[in-house]
């Protein structure tokens, strides 16, 4: 049988074809210190001329230390958290860091779980989304030391640093608006069987705004599935189907609310008139609805690009540090549903 192992390259093969030290090369690939581009650009042609791959895990190791930033977020289901990950994603390239990330679906074991794995990687950072974890996942992360940038919320306590804005205000603020506008009987349609904890912070925020100014919450409807605009259109169908039914119905988010604009559209009612409408997030393809949704639109790419900023410039967030909530602020974009 022949001999399938192989003899992989290393980096004094890739300074020998480069015609340079391997300290050379050593600061080619972590990215510190100061590298013309010539020799940067012949350093990394030699490398992919002889198919070297640098092993990161092996130099993290040895540093106690490695390049890479943990980032832990509910979904990539819809691009609020796409956008929050690519301002991650641009901070971290610039300063020769790379991400390496998880799904957790909103279940706060599969939360621990990704933090446990991800920590044995001996990352530089860690990103969490929200404020509320398990017990387990505040002791491992303590026990690495690991320095940590939190997403999406400021209503809390942090444990380091958070970037984010108040999801109560925002419920209060699109509670106020509806007001205004002469609607007093709402309904709340959201997903995820409630586990989306900021999503329920932005209800309580709603419903205490619409029950000081003497308003009802006729009902609030939560589904088990992840929010979806089908799954929106459904929930819109099931409300108006009532003989209960309200002035307006407050969304979870923009998906949800959409869909909510296509089951009107496909029914003929009118909107705002027979129905009004308001979501959450600002999220660029409602510019493509036929009916503007008033909604909030909310920094994510800045929240990402913040965070990342933290990680990557490796800012002194340890034991004497008080935490610190950074606000970004929203804003209520009136469209023509409400």
């Amino acid at each position: 049988m022949a001999d399938r192992k192989t003899t992989r390259p290393t980096m004094d093969d890739v300074a020998e074809r480069a015609g340079v030290s391997q300290m050379t090369v050593s600061r080619v690939m972590s990215g510190k210190g100061y590298i013309s581009s010539k020799v940067r650009d012949q350093v990394n042609a030699a490398a992919a001329e002889i198919g070297y791959v640098q092993n990161r895990l092996a130099r993290g190791l040895r540093s106690e230390q490695s390049s890479l930033i943990a980032v832990v977020l509910p979904t990539l289901g819809n691009t609020v958290f796409t956008e929050v990950l690519r301002g991650i994603t641009d901070a971290l390239t610039a300063q020769s860091f790379r991400p390496v990330f998880g799904l957790t679906e909103y279940c706060e074991d599969r939360e621990y779980k990704l933090v446990r794995d991800l920590l044995s990687w001996r990352p530089s950072g860690i990103v969490l989304a929200g404020l509320e974890h398990s017990d387990q996942t505040r002791q491992a992360i303590a026990a690495s030391g690991v320095q940590v940038a939190e997403v999406m919320d400021i209503d809390g306590a942090a444990i380091s640093t958070a970037f984010g804005f108040s999801q109560r205000a925002a419920g209060q603020v699109t509670a106020q608006h509806m007001l205004d506008k002469g609607h007093r009987r709402f309904v709340y349609a959201g997903s995820q069987s409630g586990s989306d904890l900021r999503a329920g912070k932005r209800l309580e925020g709603f419903r205490q705004a619409v029950r000081d100014a003497g308003g009802t919450m006729v009902s609030e409807i939560i589904s088990a599935l992840p929010s979806s605009m089908v799954e929106g259109r459904r929930m819109t169908a099931e409300i108006l189907s009532g003989t209960d039914r309200p002035d307006a119905i407050y969304y979870s988010n923009d998906d949800l609310a959409a869909g909510g604009i296509m089951h009107c559209l496909a029914e003929g009612i009118s909107i705002p008139d027979d129905i009004a409408m308001a979501g959450f997030n600002g999220l660029p393809y409602l510019d493509a609805l036929p009916i503007q949704l008033t909604t909030i639109k909310t920094p994510r790419y800045d929240i990402g690009l913040q965070a990342g900023q933290l990680l990557a410039m490796q800012g002194e967030v340890g034991p004497g540090t008080a935490p610190k909530l950074v606000d970004l602020g929203f804003e209520l974009s009136v469209g023509q549903t409400c």
